[in-house]
């Protein structure tokens, strides 16, 4: 099945601590259901100094899971994605201004 989420997509929270925000997509695990966002359910991360690095309480995005994402649209408002052929390619748009992403 193609993903309707892709890294690179600006997505908004649709529910949760962060439900609003919104951010870029880092990466997705199709597998595990889940994207990473910038900027989106950070977690404090404590890791010890070493020769390379500083130590301390560093953030860090954690994944979410996709159900609680949505893709913004050209007018800034949450959509949903659908699939449809344009000549012989598929392409993904989205359900509220019906255009092309």
């Amino acid at each position: 099945m193609a993903a309707k989420l892709k890294k690179g997509d600006t997505v908004i929270v649709l529910t949760g601590k962060d439900k609003g925000k919104k951010g870029e997509i880092a990466s997705v695990s199709p597998t595990a259901n889940k994207a990473v966002v910038d900027g989106v359910n950070i977690a404090i991360r404590h890791t010890k100094q070493s020769a390379g690095s500083q130590g301390g309480r560093l953030p860090k995005a954690m994944p979410i899971d996709l159900s609680n994402l949505a893709l913004v649209d050209k007018n800034g408002k949450p959509t949903r994605v659908g699939f449809r052929m344009e000549g012989d390619k598929k392409v993904r748009f989205a359900k509220t201004t019906g255009e092309a992403i």
